[in-house]
């Protein structure tokens, strides 16, 4: 795989390069790992590379995706902590789920000091 560039002080990667490595994915934020791979599906899309190249790249891809996806997961599993810590909070809790529909317009009130 191809050396990967990084802009200083920034988790984007240089628009030149080719892949990123496992562990260079692992140091982006989530914003950088999905910018990265919308990066990697266009270059993809347009073809005009080697083969060997064109599965280089499609491997990082495969790596960014993981990788957002294992942060979209812990995502959702602390949100369903926090709701169900919530409902822990209001009585609502007893001993079914009570998960319900995020509305940010309802519960924006919430919010409100």
């Amino acid at each position: 795989m191809s050396k990967v560039k990084r802009k200083s002080g920034d988790d984007s990667l240089d628009p030149d390069s080719d892949s990123v490595t496992r562990a260079e994915s692992g140091s982006l934020s989530f914003e950088g790992a999905l910018d990265r791979l919308e990066q990697t599906v266009e270059r993809l899309e347009a073809g005009e590379m080697p083969l060997e190249e064109a599965l280089e790249l499609f491997e990082a891809g495969v790596t960014l995706s993981r990788q957002c996806n294992a942060t979209l997961e812990a995502a959702e599993r602390r949100i369903e902590i926090l709701i169900a810590d919530r409902a822990d909070a209001h009585g609502a809790n007893d001993g079914e789920e009570a998960i319900e529909d995020f509305d940010f317009e309802d519960d924006s009130e919430d919010f409100e000091d």
